[in-house]
């Protein structure tokens, strides 16, 4: 038995077992969701298609996670305007297990608990919190005055004579004209 159901603006076509990613379900990890927008439920033997939703209609799926989809580079460009613009976006998922398709909702079996399946994941260090009264400030050192050196005088550099300087050329005085 497969159904198509939808959800985010998309549609999906899923089977009982089916691993997919939808958009963000607002249910935790471990629940259960119910799509109630099935459009298409087929079997071997009949189709029921819906005008548009199937009446009573329910698919049950568990929330094994949620996590954020691959990066997507947003590039803004006019031309000959010096205008370049560059963004990324990770859109938010969920990875949903279809557990149950029926054609009347009344049908589904009671919700059972569902464990959710451990992810590798690498656990994030955190800071130990500290309030401001239970560090104690550190004393503060009293500087030393600083010992000057004693000046020594650098040695003077010798100049090179550099190249002659050229002289310009004379100007012609202007030609006054005749009347």
């Amino acid at each position: 038995m497969f159904a198509i159901i939808k959800t985010g603006g998309k549609q999906y076509r899923v089977q009982e077992g089916d691993v997919l990613s939808v958009e963000r379900l607002p249910a935790g990890t471990g629940r259960t969701t119910l799509f109630d927008q099935v459009l298409l439920i087929g079997d071997d033997k009949e189709t029921l298609i819906g005008t548009p939703l199937v009446e009573k209609a329910a698919v049950r799926a568990a929330v094994i996670q949620d996590f954020k989809g691959e990066k997507v580079i947003v590039f803004k460009k006019k031309r000959r305007k010096q205008y370049r613009r560059t963004r990324g976006h990770r859109q938010e998922l969920t990875r949903v297990k279809i557990l149950n398709i029926v054609a009347d909702a009344a049908l589904l079996p009671p919700e059972e608990k569902i464990e959710p399946q451990p992810i590798p994941q690498e656990a994030p260090v955190e800071a130990p919190k500290v309030g401001f009264e239970a560090v104690p400030k550190p004393a503060k050192k009293e500087a030393k005055p600083k010992e000057k050196a004693a000046a020594v005088p650098k040695p003077a550099k010798e100049k090179r004579p550099g190249k002659p300087k050229k002289e310009a050329p004379a100007k012609p005085s202007p030609k006054k004209k005749a009347r």
